[in-house]
């Protein structure tokens, strides 16, 4: 048994990775799957459709990577995070289309509480802000418009999970309603300290506790899988959600580590070791994984800040103002100017995420005169991205009174070398790309390797990893800090717009 089968299921596609014992990619397979849009602001998905997209991907892999199902130690699994799904016990039919995580339906149920001064009270339980991006209120919505669910719900009839949970259920059989800590942690239902459900979060949001999946660790076997979905039933031994995941899989093992992906927007978690920090600066406080109680990996918490726009502002760049023709033409056109000109894009869209979490404030492009050109907009645009993450990495930094050494690196995005030297320079610390760029399905495969002896422990999975690169600061202290007062004043133009 000598690979690792990672689900690495996300919110726009389904993919499968086979890993070998060098922690090394050595088949994958990715499908796409429908995105809904039935009224502004909704975001569906078809349960049936991940499941099915997701179990093809599952199959393409070990086909590609030229091996049996007998071959495999065991899966790990990762998820796109918050996500909800409500199905029946007894068919396994969902009652509802999954509520995506980028839903914004349940804004008017935030206010709801945060008006009846609840908001510190959840943020101290759960360690997150009171948001419509969490599961809790998504769960709400659906046994309050599902005719009859909640009676049912109360009855035990049905099943709440986010992705990761109802993966595991259709993978067996429907024998285990499960989660792990990391998916349990951003549902706004779940006790950050006690690492449990919380009765009076239920009782604030109105969640039957019937409903509720058991939360097991993210790093120990789940479950066994029905044998005829793969040729032979195989162990899930390792999940956690997708940025955790990633985490994991950039080794980041030790408080004060911290690695950033880059994607449509950006995700920064840093390990704060045993136990939750309370951010100061509106950061979320979240479990990263949990192993058994006795492991060198029993739960450990991660502090963590969301950009919304990232390689989305490129997009943009692309499609709205079609300064290029491709995604990757924005490195070579900025890198055509020294810097931009003190022109600064503030690419608020979705309005603002961590630290300063502004839903109305909006896109503004500042300091453009007759010399302005299209390079100094796309230079601009790449600090926007840097200095978005300078702002959270600041901001973790004064939450956990721990010295940032460097930043470790993952995404498409971070294959743009140009933003990965901005990015450095910026910070003020070492940007480290890594070897592999597959972490986020590298950290679920290594859970589940750890979990069942494939590797013996943080010590060989540290010693896998590799750097590809390393971008070192080149910029002095007072450049770093003049360039970021500069930007601030630039958010402070952009927020509040849309009041």
């Amino acid at each position: 048994m000598d690979y690792i089968l990672s689900i690495d299921q996300g919110t726009t596609s389904s993919r499968a990775v086979v890993f070998d014992r060098a922690g090394q990619p050595v088949a994958i397979a990715q499908r796409e799957f429908a995105q809904h849009f039935p009224q502004p602001g909704w975001v569906e998905h078809d349960a049936h459709e991940i499941w099915q997209t997701q179990l093809a991907v599952m199959q393409e892999a070990l086909l590609w990577a030229g091996i049996s199902a007998k071959q495999l130690r065991a899966i790990g699994l990762t998820n796109q995070r918050e996500t909800t799904v409500l199905w029946d016990r007894q068919t396994g039919e969902p009652v509802a289309p999954a509520i995506v995580w980028q839903d914004r339906r349940t804004v008017a149920h935030c206010e709801a509480l945060r008006a009846a001064g609840l908001a510190d009270k959840i943020a101290r339980k759960t360690g997150l802000v009171l948001d419509a991006y969490f599961s809790g209120t998504k769960l709400a919505w659906l046994l309050d418009h599902v005719p009859g669910a909640r009676a049912r719900a109360e009855r035990g009839e049905l099943a709440f999970g986010t992705v990761d949970s109802w993966l595991v259920w259709k993978l067996t059989g429907g024998r285990v309603h499960a989660t792990d800590p990391s998916n349990a942690s951003r549902t706004l239902l779940f006790n950050l300290k006690q690492g449990a459900w919380d009765p009076e979060l239920l009782a604030m949001l109105r969640i039957p506790k019937e409903v509720l999946p058991q939360v097991l660790p993210s790093c120990g076997v789940v479950a066994e899988t029905e044998a005829a979905l793969l040729g032979v039933s195989v162990s899930i031994a390792g999940w956690a959600g997708d940025q955790q995941a990633a985490l994991f899989g950039q080794a980041c093992f030790a408080p004060g580590m911290a690695k950033n992906t880059y994607g449509t927007g950006c995700f920064m978690l840093m390990n704060t070791g045993s136990k939750p920090v309370v951010s100061r600066h509106r950061l979320l406080s979240t479990v990263a994984w949990q192993g058994p109680a006795s492991s060198e990996h029993a739960r450990a918490y991660a502090l963590e800040g969301s950009v919304f726009m990232a390689g989305a502002t490129v997009q943009w760049l692309r499609d709205g103002l079609q300064l290029i023709q491709s995604a990757p033409e924005v490195e070579a056109l900025a890198a055509s100017v020294a810097d931009t000109g003190d022109v600064f894009l503030v690419p608020a869209f979705a309005g603002l995420g961590a630290p300063d979490w502004d839903g109305q404030a909006r896109g503004t492009l500042l300091g453009m005169t007759r010399g302005t050109t299209r390079a100094h907009i796309a230079r601009a645009a790449l600090e926007a991205i840097a200095l978005q993450t300078a702002d959270v990495f600041q901001a973790m930094s004064a939450d956990s009174d721990l010295l940032l050494q460097e930043l470790r690196v993952d995404g498409g995005a971070c294959r743009n070398n140009l933003l990965m030297q901005i990015q450095a320079d910026v910070l003020g610390v070492s940007v480290v790309r890594s070897q592999v760029s597959e972490t986020t399905a590298l950290g679920a495969a290594y859970l589940a390797g750890l979990a069942t002896g494939f590797w013996s422990g943080a010590d060989e999975i540290s010693a896998q990893w590799q750097e590809e690169r390393r971008f070192e600061p080149q910029w002095t202290a007072s450049q770093r800090s003049e360039r970021q007062a500069r930007w601030r004043q630039a958010v402070n133009r952009a927020k509040k717009w849309a009041v």
